[in-house]
């Protein structure tokens, strides 16, 4: 009787998480580009950023919610094209990926402009990595999230404020209702 409910328990267990399975054991269920943003983090910062070496730096998300990301730029003056996107996340294999994959995004053919880099949204960070579970696709909001707060840092330091755009709404926190950030 024990041993059925030890089953059942893992079972259950295997059922919410990340890596599995349909028949409860453990294997890996997202996609290859999650899976290579993960394993093969692009344009990670694994040091702390000396102050100056970066245009802007902003975060988002909070480590009592899980997920926390930061994002450093540098930004041509003249074209305000992102040149670098460098970022660090503290988060589960989605939070990585999905700030990996934007790092990519604007960075990629020479890189976006503020504008463009903008324009982009969390679903085209699902569509690059191939979707995420739907309990993880607050991962990619937050991505965004902190990107577009660091382009507001960038423009608060050149002092064009009226580039500002003001942050719409709180992300729901998954892991707690009531904390919404």
């Amino acid at each position: 009787m024990r041993k059925a409910s030890d089953e059942q328990k893992n079972k259950t267990d295997n059922a919410s998480a990340d890596v599995r399975s349909p028949d409860g054991s453990a294997s890996w269920l997202y996609s290859s580009e999650v899976r290579d943003h993960f394993f093969n983090p692009r344009n990670f910062v694994a040091y702390d950023p000396k102050e100056n070496e970066f245009d802007a730096h902003a975060s988002a998300g909070s480590p009592a919610c899980g997920d926390e990301m930061h994002v450093w730029l540098n930004i041509d003056s003249k074209t305000k094209i992102i040149k670098q996107f460098r970022w660090r996340t503290f988060g589960c294999a989605s939070a990585i990926a999905s700030t990996s994959m934007l790092s990519v995004m604007v960075t990629e053919n020479s890189g976006m402009t503020l504008d463009e880099a903008r324009a982009v949204r969390p679903q085209h960070i699902l569509e690059r990595l191939g979707g995420l579970p739907a309990r993880k696709i607050h991962c990619s909001v937050l991505s965004d999230r902190a990107m577009r707060n660091a382009i507001n840092d960038y423009y608060k330091k050149i002092g064009e404020n009226d580039k500002i755009v003001p942050e719409a709404g709180g992300v729901v926190c998954p892991n707690n209702a009531n904390h919404a950030r």
